[in-house]
């Protein structure tokens, strides 16, 4: 099987703020394996800030896990990724590629492969921390680029809870016409007591759920704030993969799932399957993704009660193509593979 890579940078149409910072541009990292004449894509949206070297480093250790496990399973592939501390997102690369490769050998798209159905829900689009004038202006725009019937709003900001309540209502009057659903993400720019306050205001603001209320490595105070509390609780940076699902049972309604974090499709299905099992709600969302890593997530998103697949509708250009949106529901096409290709 032959390997090889392109580094593309990918820039938003708006940039994106959230508690942690803001991001104008990423460098992505798209892979492709080819045997029998036929030609997998893979990508990892690596995230900004990551060193240059590992833009240099992650092909490598990629090429080299691909000679070391030939006639290996995609599983087997994935678990010596990990054991080799390849980073997440550069191994969902090389997983997604050859799971695409899979589907066009066979002839099947990703999501019969999987033997799942086509999504049913509408992706939501989002709206990032900003001055109250620039969110007035900015939401009529993003629900009109997708389509969308639901909006998500980052809050946690750094000028405290006042701004938040300044960020949702004001997010709100400007979607009002066009009747779209709210959820709010927090990305853990929270503390418990701020928390248990902004969803009260959130609950009466019609808000469906709120996402990562609190920073990664405070999952022990999440049973302060799921008790009594006046919507669902979705967690997102505090599951990376499956093996983080133990630790927040009993302490959230549901799990963002991302394959950045999963390490690709393979472990991706996992949370997915697992979260049903336990009866936790599912989400599937997206970080600086192209149509390339969207597309693969689509397939699996047919499990999904909340689907936030909607970074390639503000990228400026999205450097690949492929996808298909039906209603506001980012659809899996009936070709081999993923289905979504650079331009």
């Amino acid at each position: 099987m032959k390997f090889s890579h392109r580094v593309i940078e990918v820039k938003r149409l708006f940039p994106l703020t959230i508690s942690r910072g803001t991001t104008a541009s990423a460098k992505n990292l798209f892979v492709f394996v080819e045997k029998d004449g036929v030609t997998g894509c893979g990508e990892a949206a690596i995230g900004t800030g990551a060193p240059d070297d590992l833009y240099l480093q992650a092909p490598q250790m990629l090429e080299q896990l691909v000679q070391d496990t030939l006639g290996q399973s995609i599983l087997e592939i994935w678990e010596e990724g990990v054991r080799r501390e390849i980073p997440m997102a550069a191994l969902a690369s090389l997983d997604i590629a050859l799971w695409d490769w899979v589907g066009m050998k066979t002839g099947m798209p990703l999501y019969q492969l999987f033997g799942l159905p086509k999504p049913t829900v509408p992706t939501s689009v989002t709206i990032g921390i900003e001055p109250k004038d620039v969110v007035r202006e900015r939401v009529p725009k993003v629900i009109e680029i997708a389509g969308a019937k639901a909006l998500k709003i980052k809050l946690g900001s750094p000028q405290g809870q006042d701004h938040d309540k300044e960020i949702f209502f004001t997010a709100k009057e400007a979607a009002e016409p066009y009747g779209v659903k709210l959820r709010a993400d927090a990305n853990g720019g929270w503390d418990v007591p701020r928390a248990i306050e902004s969803m009260k205001w959130l609950a009466e603001g019609g808000c469906d759920y709120i996402e990562q209320p609190l920073v990664k490595g405070a999952e022990d105070d999440l049973p302060h704030i799921f008790e009594n509390r006046p919507m669902p609780i979705f967690v997102d940076e505090s599951v990376q993969t499956s093996f983080d699902i133990p630790k927040i049972i009993g302490k959230c309604d549901g799990v963002n799932m991302k394959l950045m974090k999963t390490g690709g499709l393979t472990d991706g299905l996992r949370v997915l399957q697992a979260c049903r099992a336990l009866g936790l709600g599912t989400m599937i969302g997206c970080m600086s993704d192209s149509s390339i890593a969207i597309a693969a997530g689509a397939a699996v998103s047919g499990l999904c009660d909340h689907i936030d697949l909607d970074n390639h509708f503000n990228l400026d250009p999205d450097p690949a193509t492929g996808l298909e949106t039906f209603e506001g529901i980012v659809m899996p096409r009936d070709v081999p593979g993923h289905g979504a290709y650079l331009v």
